[in-house]
Order: structure tokens, then sequence, then C-alpha cells
């Protein structure tokens, strides 16, 4: 028995509403990137889940960092201001512990018994003195294929000698004896010498170098100092020990400061690093969220598509069975290879992008344009024919 056309293929258009266009297995707006970064199952990629991860790391961090920073100003803000005077041994006497756990003093730099001298800078003495030797060269970056400046370190030596901070007054007889200088989370000397020394090169070198992927520019050699009579701010504990006032290196995690920098320049300093900190937090973690929020939102899509495409083909059948019901035509007198559309000849032609073979060719060539699948209503944009034999 030959069942002749049972819907017509230009009436499919109303056949299915417009609002359940773009549902199938893969909607014209679903673009080859977004099909590769999204597994069968509409699961991220390892590609996403990487990124996600490694943007998560970075916040956390980035966010780690600022807290301590942000510790790091607060307690410099509540860090009691203790000036050098002649009552700074009685005000330490008479407080529990005889100590400052978190204290700052500004005094200048004086030596207690001798002082370092420059060696490269006449009449230049100070209390602390860093040589340093640095290598400077070239890199080829394979990757980019652009030469690189980079740094290496050859040789740093830091010497020292025990030195006070005294009172900018002459007149005033007290004294603060520095313990561990070289401790101090930010050590701020000042660059005294400072030169470059580049590197001699022969014809067979340069080629040597070009091989290699290092091209040597010279050394640079520097010696920085903190000077005596430079003004300094240090913050730390403050504590009397057996008639001699100490400046040591804090408890409780809290950062050791020797810096040329006045007490409230060393804060604006402190606070401008905590911003950069914060905004470097906020940016990652806007980037993390926003790459979240994207995979749940085409997981969500993937999953409406899905309920749709279920819902056009239950609505499809339905018309079907209905057509049949109206033909008094046995449901299984109709062949499972039928197209869907005239339900007599076998289906012939697949439907791309959504993969659905579910036509022959002339019902193919009635459909409406633009032509659009008569299953899940995704455009057609081409079809490959299909051969029994």
């Amino acid at each position: 028995m030959v069942i002749h056309l049972l819907v017509d293929p230009r009436a499919l258009g109303s056949l299915f509403p417009p609002v359940l266009e773009g549902a199938g297995s893969q909607s014209p707006a679903e673009s080859p990137a977004e099909e590769h970064n999204m597994d069968s199952n509409g699961k991220p990629s390892t590609v996403q889940v990487v990124l996600l991860a490694g943007s998560s790391a970075l916040t956390a961090f980035f966010y780690s960092v600022y807290r301590k920073r942000a510790t790091t100003v607060a307690r410099l803000k509540e860090a009691k201001k203790v000036p050098i005077d002649q009552d700074l041994k009685k005000y330490l006497s008479d407080i529990p512990g005889r100590c400052v756990p978190y204290a700052v003093v500004e005094g200048v730099v004086k030596s207690v018994k001798e002082s370092l001298s420059s060696q490269f800078v006449d009449n230049c003495k100070g209390v602390i003195e860093r040589l340093t030797l640095k290598e400077k060269k070239m890199v080829w970056n394979r990757t980019t294929h652009i030469w690189n400046d980079t740094e290496k370190l050859i040789h740093q030596r830091t010497n020292t000698v025990p030195f006070d901070l005294v009172s900018h007054d002459q007149a005033v007889d007290a004294a603060v004896r520095v313990v561990r200088p070289l401790d101090s989370a930010e050590l701020d000397l000042e660059t005294v010498y400072e030169n470059f020394h580049p590197s001699v090169q022969s014809l067979s070198n340069v080629i040597g170098h070009f091989i290699s992927g290092e091209r040597p520019k010279g050394v640079r050699e520097t010696e920085e100092m903190l000077r005596l009579g430079e003004s300094v701010t240090g913050v730390g504990e403050l504590v009397l020990d057996h008639n001699l006032v100490k400046l040591q290196p804090p408890k409780e995690g809290l950062p050791y400061f020797l810096s040329r920098l006045d007490h409230q320049s060393l804060l604006s300093k402190q606070e401008s690093g905590v911003r950069v900190w914060r905004l470097l937090a906020l940016a990652s973690g806007a980037a993390a969220c926003s790459l979240l929020l994207l995979l749940l939102w085409r997981r969500y899509e993937r999953h409406r598509r899905a309920r749709e495409e279920k819902s056009v083909l239950r609505e499809f059948k339905e018309q079907q069975r209905r057509r049949l019901r109206e033909l008094d035509v046995d449901e299984g007198a109709v062949s499972p290879a039928a197209c869907t559309v005239c339900l007599s000849r076998e289906r012939s032609c697949a439907f791309l992008d959504c993969g659905h073979v579910c036509a022959c060719g002339p019902c193919y060539l009635a459909l409406p344009q633009p032509k659009r699948c008569p299953i899940c209503r995704a455009a057609i944009d081409r079809v490959v024919p299909l051969y029994n034999s």
C-alpha cells in the first residue's frame, strides 16, 4: 500500500511555531568554536577547565598578598611613634615588659665604633655596604623570535657594622641600637657608584652567540650604602635590654622596616602597593567569575535546546499520528525508514549541520525557503545524499 503525501512540506512552516526555531542538535548560532569548547555532553573542555582553575588560583594568590599587605598597612598606622629623647629609657622602663611591640623610630645614622668606606667614592662612609655584579645579556626567544634583555646575578656581598639611630638634635644624648638590619623587609640603600663594563666581542664570538641564542652585553657593577648622617625611619620592636635601647625585628610575623623615607611617605608607599594587589585580585576574580558564568550559561542553553528538541519531536509525532488517524491508516504499516514528510518514500538525505536523516529528496526540494529541518527547525546549510545498497 502506498501512502501519499500526508503532510504538505510547504505547510511545515506553520506546523511548528517560530518560538521553537533554533532547537536541535546544533542551532545556527552555535559556532564551530563553541562546539570545540564543549563536548557532546555539554561539559566544559579541558582548556576551559584549565583556564578556570588558573584564574581561580591567581585570584586566591593575589587576594592573599593583598590581605597580607593590607594587614601591614593597618599595623603601620597603629604603630606607636616613639621619639629619641632624654626620657626614652625611662619611658621604656615604665611600660610592661619594657618593650613596645611595634614602634616607629626616626633618627640619624651613627656608627658605634668604626664605619665602612666606599671602595669607589672618596670620603663616602656608611654602616651598610652592598656590592653587586650583574651580567646583562640578550637571549633569543624561539617562540616570539625576539631578542629579550635579561640580567643574571654573578656576585653580591653585603658588609655591615653596628650602628645607632640618634636624635636630629645633637644636644640629646640618646641612641637606639639597630639589631639585624639585613632582616629588614625594605632595606633602603643609596646607590653611590654604578658602572657598566661592555663585553668585547670578536667575529667568532658573535657567530657563536647567534648559534647559541645568547648575546652578552656586559657586566654592571654597583655599590649601595647606608651612609653616616642619613635620616632613617625604623619600624620594629623597641626594647630596653640592660640599659641599651634596641630596635629589632618584631614578633608575630610583622614586617621590619629600615627606610630613608619618613613614616608618612613609607605608609603612602605601602598603601599604593595594597591598591595594586587589590586591583589584580579584583581583575582576576572578575575573569574567573565571568568564565564560570559563561560555562554555566552555555550548559543551560544546551540543556534548554535539548528540552525544546524533545518537545518538537513529540509535537511532530503527534501531528503524524493525528494525520494517520484521520486517514484511517495503521501506524504499523508505515516503514521506520519512511520519509517523515510524505511517509511513502525512503529517507535519502542528511541535513547539516543538525545531522538529521528524516526526509527524501523530493520532499527536501519542496521545503519552503529558507529551508529548515522538519524535525528540529535548524537551518539547513547543506545536504548529503544517502544511497542504500
